[in-house]
């Protein structure tokens, strides 16, 4: 017999709080607690841990890509973009998920966005 278990991120955000607490150089941790904060609501202390792994990683496409996406939900719009535009720069080519990234809604009427999404997008 299998045994599902249940995510239950309030246990896990507090399990990741107390391993960084002891390793705040812990890459890893800094991200997973990053996504973390940020399902769960917590966009500002989301927004914190990006911030912090574009530091400990400046290289990590991804890294730049999800401090795009705690920027957007931020409302910080300008510096998602250039945060996107970092991201793209290091190697990020998902674009199709950048089109539909629920995260980047705040930016899906910018012409920016729209121009920069065009661009990077292979043509049929």
């Amino acid at each position: 017999m299998s045994r599902q278990t249940k995510s239950d991120p309030a246990f896990e955000i507090l399990f990741y709080e107390a391993v960084h607490r002891r390793c705040p150089g812990y890459a890893e941790v800094v991200e997973l607690l990053g996504g973390l904060y940020t399902k769960t609501g917590r966009i500002a202390d989301g927004l914190r841990m990006d911030r912090k792994l574009v530091r400990l990683q400046p290289a990590n496409a991804t890294a730049h890509y999800n401090l795009a996406c705690s920027l957007a939900l931020s409302r910080r719009r300008d510096d998602a973009l250039h945060s996107l535009r970092r991201a793209v720069a290091l190697g990020y080519a998902d674009f199709d998920w950048m089109e539909q990234d629920p995260d980047l809604e705040s930016l899906k009427d910018n012409p920016a966005f729209r121009q920069m999404l065009g661009q990077l997008k292979p043509r049929n």
